[in-house]
């Protein structure tokens, strides 16, 4: 029985560390969530290209989602490529235009400053917000104060027409109470009109299934509070960190974690309309 249950714990250890590319060094390295609440939306990175809120893009519109670009030694992996899939689709009549990005964390392989500014690089070239969540690789090796110093938070929220979006900090696998007493005032002052949406954007996901399940948020009470404020006020939640798909719905809101971008190349286009919501990946 102890051999078994030992062979169980080592499968899991095995299957934890193939899914996020970790680092066991710097996985020991990153910084207390408290000290990166502080800089709740205090947005250098957005604010420095006029960001912090959405324009108005009226009732229809598509935002790309895509999660763990590991940028690494300053390799974005051919990240840039999707400035054209913006300009193709944009310029196509026939589509909705893609108005906004959302990268879903692990934007770097260890936050190194190199790695930070490639992705600034290549955000510039898309042409529209690109919004940054911080994943556990991007705060390794102390690296929190290079994120602080380029980018701002790794909490906040975003306004626009009809439309908030919740940007969460799950680099450590957990959210905390005061991020959640947070996202529970704020989301209560979202809505209003007919078509309002609501997104919340993390890094760590809330399901998964089999051994890999210790990638999620660990604390169950979390996972249970975050969907109780979440029921019933949120469309969707996009969720990364595994590397997998994964697809689940409660309290009305579908919960999606993405496929990576660095080995997979997946991105998601959603596409809002007053009718609903669509989602459909591709691969570049």
């Amino acid at each position: 029985m102890v051999k078994k249950l030992l062979l169980l714990l080592l499968l899991g250890a095995f299957f934890f560390i193939i899914g996020c590319n970790v680092d066991l060094l710097g996985i020991f390295s990153a910084n207390d969530l408290d000290e990166r609440l502080k800089e709740r939306n205090n947005l250098k990175f957005l604010d420095d290209r006029l960001w912090s809120s959405l324009p108005h893009f009226g009732s229809e519109y598509s935002f790309i989602v895509l999660t763990d670009t590991h940028i690494e030694n300053g390799n974005s992996f051919g990240l840039e490529a999707l400035a054209d899939v913006i300009t193709d689709n944009n310029t196509d009549l026939t589509k909705t235009k893609i108005e906004f990005m959302v990268i879903l964390g692990d934007i770097t392989q260890d936050g190194a400053e190199k790695d930070i500014n490639e992705f600034i690089r290549v955000a510039d070239l898309f042409t529209i917000p690109c919004y940054p969540v911080a994943g556990n690789h991007d705060v390794y090796f102390d690296n929190w104060s290079v994120w602080k110093d380029k980018i701002g938070s790794t909490s906040y929220r975003i306004d626009g027409n009809d439309i908030t979006l919740f940007i969460l900090d799950s680099a450590n696998s957990f959210f905390g109470k005061d991020q959640l007493d947070w996202l529970e005032r704020e989301i209560k002052t979202t809505g209003g009109t007919p078509n309002a949406r609501v997104f919340v954007f993390t890094h760590s996901p809330l399901f998964v299934e089999g051994p890999v399940g210790m990638q999620q948020i660990t604390d169950t009470k979390e996972r249970a509070r975050i969907a109780s404020i979440l029921k019933n006020r949120c469309d969707i939640m996009f969720m990364g960190h595994s590397h997998k798909y994964y697809y689940n719905e409660a309290g009305n809101v579908k919960y999606i974690t993405i496929e990576d971008y660095v080995v997979a190349k997946v991105y998601c286009i959603v596409t809002v309309k007053p009718e609903g919501i669509t989602y459909n990946f591709y691969k570049l």
